[in-house]
């Protein structure tokens, strides 16, 4: 596999896995790092940054679709929604830190859209967090 399409496939597996579709980059990222064609550091770069990329996408869905909270269609229920606003206001901003965990990490980054949590306070919480797990998966490598 040339680099280009390395890095190509690491960041879209990255960017899918961090929105709500379900996806695993860490495994992308584990093959190519024992492949030891790429350097390290690049891969976890590229990495964070689809990742990262993928967590905004999802905190700018949770900013639009805030408005359409009372129609039929919306994936959430009002009582799930309030659970989730709840957990965040409880915990803030810092709660951003557990983005990268499976299963809620994605939702606590709509739940930041919907709570108009600032941009560059979910940037620089959620690149800590990704590029910290991804940190400590090529170490355990």
């Amino acid at each position: 596999m040339s680099d280009y399409a390395a890095y190509l496939t690491l960041f879209t597996s990255a960017l899918v896995a961090a929105t709500l579709l379900p996806a695993q980059s860490e495994a992308v990222l584990a093959g190519l790092v024992l492949g030891g064609q790429q350097p390290v550091a690049v891969l976890v770069t590229v990495a964070s940054i689809g990742n990262v990329l993928g967590a905004v996408i999802n905190w700018a869905l949770g900013r639009g679709i805030e408005r359409f909270r009372e129609r039929r269609w919306f994936p959430v229920g009002p009582q799930a929604l309030a659970r989730a606003e709840r957990h965040y206001r409880r915990w803030g901003k810092w709660s951003l830190l557990l983005s990268w965990a499976p299963l809620i990490g994605d939702p606590l980054t709509v739940v930041a859209g919907i709570l108009r949590e600032r941009l560059w306070v979910f940037l620089l919480l959620v690149t800590v967090a990704k590029l910290g797990r991804y940190l400590v998966l090529v170490w355990l490598l």
